[in-house]
């Protein structure tokens, strides 16, 4: 078989299909998360604090250059500093979409289980004595 053939084989087996499909949705989940938080969720954390954006929030670790007023013009200045708000507010994004993965696995295994509940089960196992008389049944036919 040619490398090619190979290759289109793996490329549209299910599993490779499904994948690259949750790739894309993640990606647009992750956008729709973030979205959630930086304009709804962290607007209300901002009212807490006077008006001020929390992605904003920071503190200068070298106030020798002077005082900045936002994260953007310290950091343009190239002043050093430790921006904590838009650390706290990718740590909430995780969280949600954490959970939001959580209660997806969550309801896919209660859709498995009642799948397996379902599905009709084999035939009865035999017990030791079921399987004797059955092989001695056998025996008598094959004389």
């Amino acid at each position: 078989m040619s490398f090619f053939k190979e290759f289109k084989e793996f490329a549209v087996k299910g599993n490779v299909m499904d994948l690259a499909v949750g790739v894309i949705i993640g990606g647009a989940f992750g956008k729709i998360v973030t979205s959630l938080v930086d304009n709804i969720i962290m607007p209300v954390v901002g009212l807490f604090l006077q008006g001020r954006s929390f992605k904003d929030q920071f503190v200068l670790l070298d106030k020798s250059k002077g005082d900045f007023a936002t994260l953007d013009a310290a950091q343009k200045a190239g002043v050093a500093t430790f921006a904590y708000g838009a650390f706290i507010q990718n740590i909430i994004d995780f969280i949600i979409i954490a959970f939001c993965v959580f209660l997806l696995v969550k309801f896919m295994n209660r859709l498995t289980r009642k799948k397996e509940a379902v599905a009709p089960a084999g035939p009865p196992e035999l017990t030791t004595q079921e399987k004797l008389l059955t092989e001695i049944r056998d025996a008598l036919k094959s004389r």
